[in-house]
């Protein structure tokens, strides 16, 4: 079976069933910059209906046994796993992800789709004890309908940890993928879960505008938003769904740091820094922002990282030997180049890249920077290593904590009680000691704090009971008491 054969879902939307839609949009290869097919549309009206859809499909399937969720989620893990390559085929040419970071694709959507059909079973109450004679207890209830807005720098994961244990727990679901991969983070999702045999109604599939998503976020009857993607999207969010005192999960934004004390391994190390800031050309939340490398070692650091930079193959992610593909789009691609050219106009250097060639930027390390340098202080978003030197301990810290954001923290040196020590002062949602920035498993909470988001939103069996459930008391007495 072919998955994703256009003509099952070309021109049309996935609301509860495929529904062809006046307007499309286009799906675009950035790489070459070639029109594959044309998405189905949505609009205000149809979010509207989804949303009606939605909540009657979702009481049936919250009073289904649990095993009948549990089924689904199972075999949509199969269908992810069964159909890798063809994701991972889409997903280099609509996300322009290289074929590495594209093979992943299938085997994190099944993960993800694994953990969360445990989810159905876990326990989801406890007794608790009362003063008067009764039974007291808790049980978490499904919330109802979850919109979910996914981003478009990896449209499967980002989406999915979400989608799924929604389901799971009883919710029904309206995603909003990014209009950029309408077709990875949108189209693949309602087919695996339309084959995975989950019933009409409970998921639908919108590509839209800011209108829908505004739309999404306002609605009455969608009390919890899941949203991953800029701070300043975020705070939006935020502030729109506000007045609803409706709960939003919010994964935002980072520029991350990883601090290279002075006994680390300098190859290890340089390789661990490239692959955080260069992996998907650095379209990634979690990326390597600010390399900070103790003064004895920071010369041969850059050496070493503008090797490995120069080493990479950039181009088609579909042909052999690349290594980096383009950047999502020339939005992207404009902001990352006005940092970094920001960046050298205000003294910093650049040792290798600080140059493009249509969407494809060259990998780029830049050396000379202060606390203010744009590239440095702010979030890039694409394939740019700013090289801080540091004296000592402390000021690694200081300089590693001088951020709002606070998502992800990457600690390298042989003396891993002192690498503790050292993260336990700097706010970050994320650690890891010898190792990068960039790290994410399906079984464990995730998120950031500041401008990071909201805390740890998605990931873990307590984590997602607690985003996609609400808490009711209960109490039974035998007969009513005399008052």
């Amino acid at each position: 079976m072919n998955l994703l054969e256009p003509r099952t879902w070309e021109g049309a939307i996935f609301s509860g069933d495929w529904r062809e839609t006046p307007a499309t949009l286009p799906v675009i290869e950035p790489a070459t910059g070639k029109e594959l097919a044309r998405v189905g549309l949505a609009d205000v009206a149809a979010l509207d209906a989804a949303v009606v859809r939605a909540a009657q499909a979702q009481r049936e399937w919250a009073a289904a046994p649990y095993p009948a969720r549990m089924k689904v989620l199972r075999r949509a893990a199969e269908l992810f796993t069964e159909h890798a390559a063809e994701i991972a085929e889409w997903a280099m040419r609509e996300a322009g992800a290289a074929r590495g970071f594209a093979a992943s694709y299938g085997a994190t959507g099944a993960e993800e789709c694994y953990q969360a059909a445990t989810l159905s079973s876990v326990p989801n109450g406890e007794v608790i004890p009362s003063t008067q004679p009764r039974l007291s207890f808790a049980r978490r209830l499904p919330v109802g309908v979850v919109g979910v807005i996914a981003p478009f720098n990896a449209p499967i994961t980002l989406a999915v940890r979400s989608i799924a244990p929604a389901l799971a727990v009883g919710n029904a679901v309206v995603l909003k993928p990014d209009p950029r991969t309408s077709l990875v983070g949108g189209v693949v999702f309602a087919r695996i879960f339309e084959e995975a045999g989950l019933p009409d109604g409970l998921l639908h599939v919108l590509p839209g505008g800011a209108e829908v998503g505004e739309a999404l976020v306002k609605h009455p009857d969608v009390p919890v938003i899941a949203f991953t993607g800029s701070t300043r999207g975020g705070k939006a969010i935020a502030a729109a769904a506000a007045p609803l005192l409706k709960r939003v999960h919010l994964e935002l934004g980072g520029n991350s740091a990883m601090i290279v004390l002075d006994d680390a391994d300098l190859e290890l190390a340089a390789r661990a820094g490239a692959a955080g800031t260069f992996r998907h050309q650095g379209q990634i939340c979690m990326a390597t922002g600010r390399h900070l490398v103790a003064e004895s070692l920071a010369a041969d650091y850059v050496a070493a990282v503008t090797e490995i930079a120069e080493s990479m193959v950039v181009g088609d992610p579909t042909q052999d030997g690349v290594t980096m593909g383009p950047l999502i789009d020339a939005g992207q691609r404009d902001r990352v180049h006005g940092l970094v050219t920001a960046s050298l106009d205000g003294g910093a250097r650049a040792t290798t890249g600080a140059a493009y060639d249509e969407l494809f930027y060259r990998p780029t390390v830049l050396t000379s920077v202060t606390e203010s340098t744009p590239a440095y202080a702010e979030e890039v978003f694409g394939p740019v290593v700013s090289v801080m030197p540091f004296a000592s301990a402390e000021e690694a810290v200081r300089l590693a904590a001088a951020t709002s954001y606070g998502l992800s923290l990457g600690i390298l040196t042989r003396d891993v009680m002192k690498g503790l020590a050292l993260a336990e002062r700097i706010p970050t949602g994320l650690v890891h000691i010898n190792d990068q920035t960039i790290n994410d498993e399906p079984g464990i909470p995730f998120g950031g704090v500041g401008e990071s988001g909201n805390g740890a939103r998605h990931g873990g069996l307590a984590t997602n009971l607690e985003a996609f459930t609400e808490v009711q008391w209960v109490t039974m007495r035998a007969t009513p008491p005399r008052y």
